[in-house]
């Protein structure tokens, strides 16, 4: 039978068709409302079945588009928010449990006559458990942008435990290689630390166009470069170029540029995935034995969460996003498979589980919210008493407008609104911590909370009642679609107002209890045309 690489022979035909197939099943898989990358895992899982291979171009997408992905996450991390004992604490704590218990499992597992299983030894099961306990960072970085939780508690949250969880894996490479970093490497770092300020001073230069995507291609590959040419991690590289120039205001037009970019070149590495394995009908069995595994992670997560004082709501979106296995443990696994320390069997075992942990985690995270209010009263009882900085009780006061998303538009909002109400009856919310840290010097009240988790709006104290308008102004739609929901089951009567960029979302929101919209397009030239007319009279 002539396989699909026989019929594609030509390299030049192959990928795009293999591209093609991707957004086929993307698109297909989007329209039953789950994200496009288990279309596009699936696709590469029926290419391999039909006799397809990736090709060079499409390994160098999957390449480019876990540095991009990394870069990205480098621009948003705030190297600060690591040292939190949520994050440090709890990823460390869950690794080692995971690890261990994962190990002890398969060594209990080797003692009876189970094929594959049997021939394990604790080194190799050692190596299998801690491949196993990695989430994948892919994976969550991808639900957070199309459900606009990247800049949430929860979403930060996930992101630096799976940075701390990303940094026991290239500490583990490092390792493996069995030869230590090249003595130019501490020098690279004082280097780039060093030059620094010239980074910063050609990203301000870069200007808003195709000139400030580039640069961030030369940064992301640039430091993949020169960390592999002093034996460090490449990506490892790329996450520190982000790092570096994080600070700076212009960091955030430089991930939005490169978001498009990223996307795109991360469908190669979730094709180049299904299409790189080989699946027996033992190792299927197997790989769902280990999938098994992967609500012991869950709840452990969640637990750990807890402990360190977040809500639930908090812990169990945060738990969600990372209940599934990683890609970085498919490079540990791939690692060790070289070292000769576990066998090809063990490799396409791992694979498969990885896919069919995304496959299963996706609809629990487009269904997180669902799955809070259903479990919410039973789990609440494992609150702890104390409370994080930004779960305390938020004071309204005399309040008379509430602005939820401090971005351009609720920060013209808020401009406007001064001019009209007095001193401290205009308040804003945004989820991002680093955004509101910027108002602390103004006379603008913000304060730092997810408005669409319910959560929030039981903190706030409104001790007047007073409060009439509410206005939406974050450019997620799924966020303002949350938030009204929040805010009415509140039980705020009152005026909601919410942005929109199109009209069947003006009309989703109107049905879900907003009360006006504004279309961001469709009023801007009106805007626009009757200022210039005011100027001209």
């Amino acid at each position: 039978m002539e396989t699909l690489d026989t019929l594609f022979s030509s390299i030049n035909y192959r990928d795009p068709v293999w591209i093609s197939v991707a957004y086929l099943f993307g698109f297909i898989i989007s329209q039953i409302g789950l994200p496009p990358l288990v279309g596009f895992l699936l696709a590469g899982f029926t290419l391999n079945i039909l006799g397809a291979s990736g090709g060079e171009f499409l390994n160098e997408m999957a390449d480019l588009g876990v540095t991009l992905l990394l870069f990205t996450i480098g621009l948003k991390l705030q190297v600060r928010q690591l040292l939190r004992p949520e994050i440090w604490g709890v990823a460390s704590i869950h690794m080692l449990f995971i690890s261990l218990g994962i190990t002890g499992l398969l060594l209990f597992l080797s003692s009876f006559n189970i094929p594959i299983v049997k021939d394990l030894s604790t080194t190799s099961a050692l190596i299998l458990g801690f491949a196993l306990s990695f989430s994948s960072t892919v994976f969550a970085v991808k639900v957070f942008e199309d459900k606009g939780g990247m800049g949430s508690q929860y979403g930060r949250i996930a992101i630096g435990v799976l940075i701390v969880q990303d940094i026991f894996a290239v500490l583990f490479l490092t390792a493996s290689t069995g030869k230590l970093p090249s003595p130019w490497a501490i020098a690279l770092i004082v280097g780039l630390l060093v030059f620094k300020p010239i980074l910063i001073w050609l990203l301000k230069r870069a200007g808003h166009g195709e000139l400030l995507v580039l640069y961030g291609l030369v940064l992301a590959l640039g430091g993949s470069t020169l960390f592999e040419l002093v034996s460090l991690k490449g990506d490892l590289g790329s996450l520190f170029f982000g790092v570096l120039i994080a600070q700076h205001p212009k960091a955030a037009e430089l991930a939005k540029s490169l978001l498009s970019l990223k996307d795109l070149f991360l469908v190669g590495f979730f094709l180049s995935i299904g299409i790189a394995i080989t699946p027996s009908s033992y190792n299927l069995l197997i790989a769902c034995g280990l999938v098994l595994l992967i609500p012991l992670k869950l709840i452990l997560f969640h637990l750990l969460f807890v402990r360190f004082h977040l809500r639930t709501r908090t812990a169990i979106f945060s738990s969600l996003s990372l209940a599934n296995f990683s890609e970085f443990g498919l490079i540990v696994a791939a690692v060790a498979f070289n070292k000769q320390w576990i066998t090809t069997e063990w490799l396409a075992i791992i694979a498969i589980a990885v896919v069919i942990s995304f496959i299963i985690a996706s609809p629990l995270n487009v269904f997180n919210n669902l799955i809070y209010q259903r479990f919410y009263p039973r789990l609440k009882n494992f609150e702890h008493s104390e409370r994080l900085l930004e779960d305390q009780l938020l004071e309204l006061g005399s309040a008379k407008v509430l602005i939820c998303g401090m971005g351009r538009i609720g920060h013209g909002a808020f401009d406007h609104l001064q001019t009209i109400y007095k001193d401290h009856e205009v308040i804003g919310i945004d989820f991002d911590e680093v955004k509101v840290s910027l108002y602390h010097e103004t006379p603008y009240t913000v304060y730092q909370g997810d408005t669409s988790n319910p959560d929030l709006w039981h903190r706030l104290n409104n001790h007047n009642g007073i409060l009439e308008m509410i206005l939406l102004c974050m450019p997620n739609h799924e966020a303002n679609l949350e938030s009204t929901q929040a805010i009415r089951d509140w039980g705020f009567k009152g005026h909601i107002a919410a942005v929109a960029q199109y009209p069947d979302e003006e009309q989703t929101l109107l049905q879900k209890g907003v009360d006006s919209t504004f279309n961001l397009y469709g009023e801007v030239g009106t805007g626009f045309a009757r200022d210039a007319l005011l100027r001209f009279k």
